[in-house]
């Protein structure tokens, strides 16, 4: 047993030791120890001017704040935040009568449920996925979209998340914070059809996807009006901070929780440990950005259910002084609102109909084009000097990379890699992002020949609520020195071009779905895209079930 020190004899070992370096090699054991422990308050002169509790303690005038000097910090417990209350309230009493929010998270649910099954092509993407017990088979557990894993919600809530997520090929959001508000179907299916499933086999009746898609829809607009005021990347955040708040709410109400559990719910979800964008941007991009938000829906699921049993939540989680969200991770900023929850979100967001990152889907429709007029004029990516691609601030500073690419994370958020891509092939494909494809020395001497600039009216209107545009141009130089261009302001995937978008909606599911089931299933699915009364009569259960296979 460890022999005790004194404190004398601890004082006497202090005053004989240096003020700059404590020397711990000629104490005892245990005075070593405890003269490690006080660190850099060993120093006498010190230690006389402080109370004898507090060189032995972490105190709030170390962490900056002087809460607590005097009579204490005041323990009264304000009211919850007003932005939890009005996520629980617009959650629980607000009705959605929106048909065009319900037509659009149809497609939206399809599309991303077709993401997921696209990304079970890549290996990568494959072996996050299954029970994190290998065998393990939940019974009446969520299913995992295409594959025969049977799981519990929060397990199955990050298969899910992380498939739909994998190719950066879902739908997107763009406003002061860039998101991906279909991550939260990853949750949101997941606990539907593990309560489908319960309810079934306790005699109650299962949700419907009519289920799915009102949560969907407040999911949406739950993150994307978070995000149109509030910028997370400009404080290093990534936006899946936003599906953790979004999907904790809808989930709270899905499971049964009453509006001040949710409340609860979605201050748990605040104040949690938050995502960094270090895997998303040069030097470290790496393939966490594609499994990132199949976490956050777990932990909102995992919440959900844990404040469900009877934990508590955290009032002042947002505008607590010091140890607030505001404070700790926003900059002392508090978050700002343009609209109140309704459906705008889903009314407007932005389908993909390439498998890029969405400030570059106007540079590659607009490269698709001109590799479409060289090859009428005889002209190849080799007849190329110079090409000048202009763009919108949030583009420069996210996906704009020069130098060696280093993976397919890396290659997927380059604006210069997407644009050679559509100017050497004309088209551009998940797989044009993998390191054979990459190998092609055409890509890279390409790239070496692009400048990137702003251009101030895309930045604009980009912000602008009543325009959203996504505006891109790119100009090529060719070596005998004529030159040709293109600008285009809506992607196909933007609500301007709703109707243009659909059947290519409809193209890229087929195309998801070739190879993984029969073609009579492949097409009761396809089917589904435009009979809305059918599929949201569909038992949740039963709809995943048309996405599950035996092996």
């Amino acid at each position: 047993m460890p022999r005790l020190v004194s404190q004398s004899t601890l004082a006497a070992s202090l005053r004989s030791t240096s003020t700059r370096s404590i020397s711990t090699s000629a104490l005892p054991r245990a005075t070593a120890v405890a003269a490690r422990s006080v660190g850099q308050l060993a120093n006498k002169s010190v230690l006389a001017q402080l109370p004898r509790s507090a060189a032995f303690s972490t105190s709030a005038r170390a962490m900056g704040g002087h809460a607590g000097v005097g009579k204490g910090e005041d323990n009264v417990r304000p009211p919850p935040d007003q932005v939890l209350q009005d996520i629980a309230d617009y959650v629980h009493n607000y009705k959605i009568d929106s048909q065009v929010a319900y037509d659009t998270a149809r497609l939206c649910l399809l599309d991303s449920l077709g993401c997921a099954m696209e990304a079970l092509r890549f290996p990568a993407a494959a072996n996050v996925c299954g029970p994190v017990v290998p065998g393990t088979v939940v019974p009446n557990g969520a299913r995992v979209i295409g594959t025969n894993y049977e799981l519990d919600p929060i397990r199955a809530a990050f298969n899910n998340g992380a498939l739909i997520r994998w190719l950066d090929f879902n739908d997107t959001w763009l406003a002061a914070e860039w998101g991906h508000p279909s991550d939260n179907i990853g949750s949101i299916l997941s606990v539907a059809d593990w309560i489908s499933r319960t309810n079934i086999a306790n005699g109650k009746k299962p949700l419907t996807v009519e289920d799915v898609l009102t949560a969907a829809i407040q999911a949406h607009e739950i993150q994307g009006c978070l995000a149109l005021e509030n910028s997370f990347n400009r404080v290093g955040l990534d936006h899946v901070v936003l599906v953790k708040v979004a999907s904790a709410a809808v989930v709270s109400k899905m499971i049964g929780n009453t509006r001040d559990q949710t409340v609860d719910v979605v201050s748990q979800a605040f104040v949690d440990g938050q995502s960094l964008r270090t895997y998303r941007h040069a030097p470290n991009a790496g393939s966490r950005k594609s499994w990132a938000a199949g976490d956050a829906c777990s932990r909102a699921v995992n919440l959900a259910l844990l404040v469900q049993k009877g934990e508590q939540g955290y009032n002042s989680v947002l505008t607590a002084k010091t140890w607030g969200f505001y404070d700790v991770l926003f900059k002392g900023k508090e978050f700002k609102f343009q609209r109140p929850y309704g459906s705008y979100v889903m009314e407007n967001v932005l389908f993909k109909l390439v498998p890029a990152e969405f400030h570059s889907q106007t540079a590659i429709e607009g490269a698709i084009v001109l590799h479409g007029r060289m090859q009428k004029n005889g002209k190849t990516s080799d007849d190329i000097k110079h090409v000048t691609i202009k763009t919108q601030e949030a583009a420069v500073r996210i996906i704009s990379k020069s130098g060696k690419l280093n993976n397919y994370a890396d290659r997927d958020h380059s604006l210069q890699y997407i644009t050679a891509m559509g100017l050497i092939n004309g088209k551009l494909d998940p797989e044009d992002y993998s390191d054979e494809v990459a190998k092609n020395p055409k890509i890279d001497e390409l790239r070496a020949k692009m400048s990137v600039e702003e251009e101030a009216r895309y930045t604009t209107e980009y912000l602008d609520p009543e325009l959203r545009s996504i505006g891109n141009s790119v100009e090529v130089t060719f070596n005998d020195g004529t030159t040709d261009s293109i600008a285009l302001d809506y992607p196909v995937g933007h609500a301007r071009r709703r109707d243009e978008a659909k059947p290519l909606i409809k193209a890229k599911l087929q195309k998801h779905l070739k190879g993984f089931f029969p073609e009579a299933r492949q097409s009761e699915i396809v089917a589904l895209l435009e009979d809305h009364a059918k599929l949201t009569k569909l038992p949740a259960n039963e709809f995943v079930d048309l996405w599950v296979r035996d092996q």
